[in-house]
């Protein structure tokens, strides 16, 4: 596209193009937008600053928000998405929330009514800003057009600033059209919003030092905040002088390599079993960026409740909110990290624990039946984390069993390489987030590791990663059903399925009583789908097929859609059953 005369910054603007300026000053790069009656003034300013910023149109404003938080998560630049008012906007709402709880810098645009019918139920009109109120950062409705630089302002400050986290922007019709002469200089105007750099004191970080050096059986529980501050780097450093293993979480994932010797991987609910009985047994536990979340703690009495617990933090709510810190410190991770680099000694002697850790890991790792055969799931992602160990590689996933796989058998290596929605859990998630990244990283290599129950909620964007030649590659363990809940039904109530089988209703019956280790009817046909919209596709069932189909799938130079059979009776262990301790593990 060309572009069109653009204003020239001194000069009478509207507020559309006060906006989109803005955009442009904050280096945004790409967003995702799709237009509609109350914010197609900003649509028109997109196109005279289409040599600026690519403008991405999804298939769902839902898929816009995923799209925009799978550039923000692989990059750690703030992502930007746009909808036009009423349904528009409360299609932003799910991908907000997720922004929320995962801690992503987000900043939504949304068209709203003209400001004198506002409040009269006008053709789509909603109240998004009281809507978002509890899942934003922080909200605008702006009612001036002279107000709109400074708010944007405001805007990218809020969301990248402290605990990152999603902003909104509501902008009735009228002020879009509204002329003024932008004053860019304005400052900031946030009395209820200080950005204190919180930074642990040297005292602090000498009682960390002391307790690591007392130490006998110390472990790091890594989470999300290290990728977040930029710390890995920081943490390999800390682990390289102390030599004490390093457990994850979901969100942490990457920020310390899996491969590494004293990586015990991730934790949890379906963690290793290795890292669960280090947490049990350890006598320090040395928590950073992360909040004790409750697939993690389980019953929260019993978790390391052995250990000392030093918890480092950037946002002061966290600490001590789930779970009491001996050490409470609130302080960018990073700075806190390299702080402590500076004076950290080894633990006087934690040989044994070490070792301990090692026979732990030999004897109980995540393992799968490999003489089965057909395709499991965890072999799928197994040989993909291989075939694509030497590219530059990032991973998105839907949410479900799936995702739980591919936390436990990719090798991740880097931080900001694989994109999960771990707070909210949003199914759908997958798709559009590696469309996301797609865009950031266009000679990457980008695969949606994905279930067929996720799959099909976003499913639309496929049309956009043909349409806007984004090469995404979808990996999808096919298995007809919701295999999460199917694995709660299994576990917790007989076997009972209760709407959980995503095929035709009059096969419902012979697939719940467990006839065959495959759904009866494939259904539906995701390959047709998949070339309907314009990407390549194939299906693969046989086990000596999978690797020649995963080399396709990684070679093809466009979107490609690889549907993989596998069976719905596979459970994701280890488990520990909700609000139950490690000591309840169930590993078979």
């Amino acid at each position: 596209m060309t572009s069109v005369s653009v204003p020239q910054s001194t000069e009478l603007m509207t507020g559309a193009d006060v906006l989109v300026k803005s955009l442009v000053d904050h280096d945004v790069r790409v967003l995702f937008a799709y237009p509609g009656g109350c914010s197609m003034p900003m649509h028109q300013s997109l196109t005279r600053y289409a040599d600026r910023i690519r403008t991405i149109l999804p298939r769902h404003e839902q898929g816009g928000t995923f799209a925009a938080q799978g550039y923000a998560r692989s990059t750690g630049r703030p992502g930007v998405v746009m909808a036009t008012s009423g349904p528009g906007a409360t299609n932003l709402v799910t991908g907000i929330a997720d922004a929320k709880l995962d801690s992503i810098p987000l900043i939504a645009i949304t068209g709203q009514v003209p400001t004198p019918v506002i409040g009269s139920d006008a053709f789509q009109e909603t109240p998004i800003v009281e809507i978002c109120r509890g899942i934003t950062k922080h909200h605008y409705l702006v009612t001036d057009v002279n107000d709109i630089a400074r708010v944007m302002k405001e805007a990218f400050h809020i969301a990248t600033t402290g605990r990152p986290g999603p902003v909104l922007i509501d902008m009735p019709k009228d002020v879009q059209l509204a002329q003024c002469r932008p004053n860019w200089s304005e400052p900031m105007n946030l009395p209820g919003y200080r950005v204190i750099t919180r930074r642990a004191q040297p005292e602090q970080i000498r009682q960390v030092a002391a307790a690591i050096k007392l130490a006998k059986r110390p472990l790091v529980y890594a989470g999300g905040g290290i990728i977040a501050s930029g710390a890995s780097d920081s943490l390999r450093e800390f682990v390289r002088r102390t030599g004490i293993p390093v457990t994850m979480t979901v969100m942490g994932l990457g920020a310390f390599p899996n491969e590494d010797p004293l990586s015990l991987d991730m934790l949890g609910m379906h963690g290793s079993v290795y890292a669960n009985w280090a947490v049990r047994d350890c006598d320090l536990l040395i928590a950073i960026g992360v909040r004790f979340d409750d697939r993690v703690t389980g019953k929260l009495a019993e978790f390391a409740k052995h250990a000392k617990i030093v918890h480092i933090d950037i946002d002061p709510s966290e600490l001590n909110k789930n779970k009491a810190a001996h050490i409470p410190i609130c302080s960018d991770v990073k700075f806190a990290l390299d702080e402590l680099n500076k004076i950290v000694e080894a633990p006087e002697d934690i040989s044994a624990w070490v070792k301990q850790t090692h026979q732990w890991k030999r004897e109980r790792p995540f393992r799968y039946d490999d003489r089965f055969e057909g395709i499991l799931q965890q072999h799928a992602i197994a040989e993909l984390s291989r075939l694509s160990s030497e590219r530059e590689t990032y991973i998105t996933v839907g949410v479900g069993q799936h995702q739980m796989w591919a936390a436990q058998f990719f090798k991740f290596r880097e931080p900001r390489t694989w994109m999960s929605s771990s707070g909210l859990g949003t199914m759908g998630f997958g798709l559009p987030a590696a469309m996301g990244v797609q865009a950031a990283h266009p000679n990457a290599l980008v695969v949606d590791i994905d279930g067929d129950g996720s799959f099909q909620m976003n499913i639309q964007e496929l049309a956009t990663l043909h349409c806007e030649k984004l090469p995404v590659k979808v990996l999808l363990l096919n298995n007809q059903h919701l295999g999460m809940v199917v694995q709660w039904e299994d576990r917790f109530h007989a076997g009972n399925r209760a709407h959980t089988y995503l095929g035709p209703i009059d096969h419902a019956e012979a697939c719940g009583k467990g006839d065959s280790i495959y759904a009866t009817q494939r259904y539906p046909d995701f390959v047709a789908i998949a070339k309907g919209y314009g990407c390549a596709a194939a299906s693969v069932s046989r086990k000596s097929d999978l690797v020649g189909a995963l080399e396709e799938m990684i070679n093809y130079p466009g979107p490609f859609v690889l549907d993989v059979e596998v069976p719905y009776q596979e459970h994701v262990l280890p488990m520990i059953p909700s609000g139950r301790t490690v000591d309840d593990m169930i590993l078979e």
